[in-house]
């Protein structure tokens, strides 16, 4: 259990792309079109909450506070090699405290302990759905060992898609990222904790244009705080101007803002 148990601290990789759930309003001109950026914060958000399920299960075998209707079964095997577990939301909807709503499983590999070096987790949703979001394909966390400053630091790697409630469209999502423990990797706390984000990844969004990302500054995420506080990214749609995403200077608030064009947008995580 105690290998299960370990997996808890990748809590952290849930903050680590944290996604915007605030529907913007799209422009009418393609150059302030915002459908790739909210496309892609969409899958980072699911692909992120699908971990933070993860977590949860393996810290408590499924059990939520008295108010939280969303609890899955959870079963586990640690004899099997690598281990498994599986979290089972049901056939139909639940309704979460937050009140997102999940219905289907998420299948868990894990080969060891979260902090040892080589431990890899996967976890691929099976006809699996987040506010009838049909979610799609995997997320692979690989523990890479020391740095050259002897840092832990982990690749982390998305392949999915998004399909729409009413099936009229589907995005896909790539990100290939290394995640970085620069602080707290040493204690037995995890309150100290403190990551930085590098990386890049690619898609296609709902409108069927293909576009790339690239994180211009590490993404900054610490325990305590469920938002990205600091860092930019970069999406460049084909053909399009380069939208610049924009965490802020370290304020633990939630917010964000998207710049195309000299034209800027502030959002708010929902």
């Amino acid at each position: 259990m105690s290998d299960l148990r370990s997996i808890a601290c990748t809590t952290i990789v849930l903050l680590a792309l944290v996604g915007c759930r605030k529907d913007i309003e799209e422009p009418v001109t393609p150059s302030f079109d915002f459908s790739t950026a909210k496309d892609n914060a969409i899958a980072e958000d699911y692909f992120n909450d699908m971990m933070l399920q993860v977590d949860l299960a393996a810290t408590d075998n499924g059990l939520r506070e008295a108010d939280d209707a969303c609890a899955p079964t959870v079963t586990i095997d640690l004899a099997a090699t690598p281990h498994t577990m599986s979290v089972d939301f049901g056939l139909t909807d639940c309704t979460a405290a937050n009140g997102r709503t999940r219905r289907g499983v998420l299948f868990v590999t894990f080969t060891g302990a979260y902090g040892d070096s080589g431990t890899v987790i996967t976890i691929t949703p099976q006809n699996y759905y987040v506010n009838d979001h049909h979610v799609e394909g995997s997320k692979t966390v690989t523990n890479m060992g020391l740095n050259a400053a002897h840092q832990p630091y982990f690749n982390v790697t998305v392949d999915g898609t998004i399909t729409a409630p009413d099936n009229s469209w589907t995005a896909s999502h790539h990100s290939q990222r290394v995640r970085t423990w620069i602080a707290g990797s040493s204690t037995p706390t995890w309150t100290d904790d403190a990551y930085t984000i590098t990386g890049s990844g690619n898609g296609v969004d709902r409108n069927g244009v293909p576009y790339t990302i690239s994180i211009t500054n590490a993404l900054h995420v610490n325990w305590g705080c469920p938002y990205i506080t600091q860092g930019t990214v970069s999406i460049t749609p084909q053909d399009l101007p380069t939208r610049i995403i924009d965490y802020g200077n370290g304020a633990c608030d939630g917010t964000f803002t998207i710049t195309v064009n000299g034209i800027t947008v502030t959002v708010t995580i929902g």
